[in-house]
């Protein structure tokens, strides 16, 4: 049984060591048989720190604040047909306590960085033999998804940073704006058009 792709998400174990997570034997299986068995495999989130460091030994670092709103990202590499049709700087909605780092990252010549965040680190890097693509962020939010999220914080009397650059002048009051929908959906698109369906 082959497929062309597979998406691996998120969880909210982010903080847990990955051997502590209740599934993790199940999901190093699942990973492994994707090698085999599945053309290529987006990681989101989570899912992309799991992967870094289960295939390639990559480690996780918890954060001292959550990383939570909508960031600021360059192109590392522009040429990269994953982000064909990016802006030179993009936004995408992060909501994760820890972090892969990009010198761990590019020192696994198996690997590359492709676009980076100021202040949150990687968003987006893959492997070189385009078998692996790794997403830190959640181009996939709707508009709602990081209220929902603050306003669950919020009800169970979690102390909260208001997400960033999410609502107007960062006023929880106010409707989100979303200014991620176009390279979110660019790449998805771009992910399939030229890494499974070429």
């Amino acid at each position: 049984l082959r497929y062309d792709v597979m998406i691996i998400t998120g969880a909210p174990v982010e903080t847990l060591d990955f051997e502590s997570v209740d599934y993790w034997p199940e999901l190093v299986e699942i990973m492994d048989w994707s090698l085999t068995n599945v053309h290529s495999v987006l990681h989101v989130c989570w899912g992309a720190q799991a992967a870094l460091y289960h295939h390639y030994g990559v480690p996780k670092h918890n954060l001292s604040e959550k990383c939570f709103g909508v960031f600021e990202n360059r192109l590392i590499k522009p040429s990269s047909p994953l982000v064909r049709g990016f802006n030179d700087v993009s936004m995408m909605p992060h909501s994760r306590n820890s972090e892969t780092r990009y010198e761990d990252i590019v020192a696994n010549q198996k690997l590359e960085v492709i676009s980076y965040s100021d202040e949150c680190g990687v968003s987006i890097a893959k492997s070189t033999d385009s078998k692996h693509f790794f997403v830190f962020g959640h181009p996939e939010y709707d508009r709602d998804t990081l209220k929902l999220e603050y306003d669950r914080y919020v009800a169970k009397g979690i102390d909260i940073k208001v997400p960033k650059n999410y609502y107007p002048n960062d006023d929880p009051s106010q409707d989100p704006i979303v200014s991620w929908r176009a390279e979110g959906q660019l790449i998805y698109t771009n992910w399939l058009n030229y890494y499974v369906y070429q």
